[in-house]
């Protein structure tokens, strides 16, 4: 599951267009930026993939890196990957980009020593 790390709520106004984990766009912003359709954003909610904030009203709201991550999963069904598969492999992707970033930290750590 893709979740964002931050929330809407705090802090200044400004900081939130280079937020990348702020909900900025609605479903149907979020469609229309993908050329895809709600339900298909519907279906990543559903398979996990992401977890959409919600508004007052209950409505998702979507953020840049959710976006990122939602046009992966596009590109992959696209090319004829079953939604489940498109979703692990992105699960898997992101840790592997959370490994070597962690390997990276320890490598520059150990030959600051």
């Amino acid at each position: 599951m893709i979740q964002t790390t931050s929330g809407p709520a705090g802090g200044d106004p400004n900081d939130k267009f280079d937020d990348e984990d702020y909900p900025a766009y609605s479903m149907g912003s979020a469609a229309q930026i993908l050329g895809t359709t709600p339900g298909f954003l519907r279906s990543l909610d559903e398979a996990n993939l992401l977890v959409p904030h919600r508004s007052e009203g209950g409505h998702r709201r979507y953020s840049r890196y959710q976006l990122r991550v939602a046009a992966r999963a596009r590109e992959l069904v696209d090319r004829g990957t079953a939604l489940e598969a498109a979703c692990r492999i992105i699960v898997l992707e992101d840790q592997l980009a959370e490994a070597q970033a962690l390997n990276t930290e320890l490598h520059r750590r150990l030959n600051a020593r």
